[in-house]
């Protein structure tokens, strides 16, 4: 009996800690769930007027309305999309009616459309205020000779535009211009993985008790043979 008790010992301590692990993620998935939920809520929400000096953890998600121009000014992020594969965001300068110059997300055109000529158009627009983190370590140089950035910098994007490092993302337009799909924020780019940690947690405790069962089976026969 001697034998048992440090096998034992070690399969009760193991299953509490993985059924320990398993619960927190259960929690952790609840609280990312009202995080999504209340982002989602906060996407769709009612526009305002563009704050005159947005805050970028304040007002991220803010749904806003604004009606201007675009100049004809853009820069083109390269991205993808799943039914078209790979694409160009359109950020454009944006004249408001208030004279404010801002960053607007207009959506995505196919790469053969980059060099289409997009002048100045009149628009009003709903939209929600943004402050992508898109640049990392592997992120490779914009190319500006040939206006393809491979991330939504805000400070490097406004200074290139000459405006406020404020970016609208459009979500709904009344101009005429069908070749640029707005491509609104939404929350399928915010992982939630904790319900997979749940699962392997939980089915790691279940593997555990079992080979401790085993084990101690084993020992057993060994001791009675």
């Amino acid at each position: 009996m001697r034998r048992l008790i440090l096998p034992l010992f070690f399969g009760i301590l193991g299953t509490v800690v993985l059924l320990w692990l398993g619960t927190w993620q259960v929690q952790r998935l609840a609280w990312k769930e009202d995080v999504l939920a209340d982002i989602n809520a906060r996407i769709v929400a009612a526009p305002v007027a563009v704050p005159a000096q947005p805050d970028a953890e304040a007002d991220r998600y803010l749904p806003v309305a604004v009606t201007g121009t675009y100049t004809g000014d853009e820069l083109h992020v390269l991205a993808s999309t799943r039914d078209v594969g790979a694409v160009y965001r359109i950020i454009a300068r944006f004249e408001t009616e208030q004279g404010r110059s801002l960053m607007v997300d207009r959506g995505w055109i196919k790469t053969d459309a980059k060099d289409t000529e997009r002048g100045a158009t009149a628009a009003t627009l709903v939209g929600n205020l943004h402050w992508p983190s898109e640049r990392d370590s592997f992120t490779p140089a914009n190319d500006l000779d040939g206006n393809i950035w491979f991330a939504r910098d805000m400070a490097a994007m406004a200074d290139a535009l000459g405006t406020e490092p404020v970016l609208i993302v459009a979500r709904e337009v009344d101009e005429n211009d069908t070749s640029v799909t707005p491509l609104p924020v939404d929350t399928a780019g915010i992982p939630n993985d904790h319900l997979g940690y749940v699962v392997t947690w939980y089915g790691l405790a279940i593997v555990w008790v079992a080979m401790t069962l085993y084990y101690l089976r084993r020992m057993r026969k060994n001791k009675k043979a």
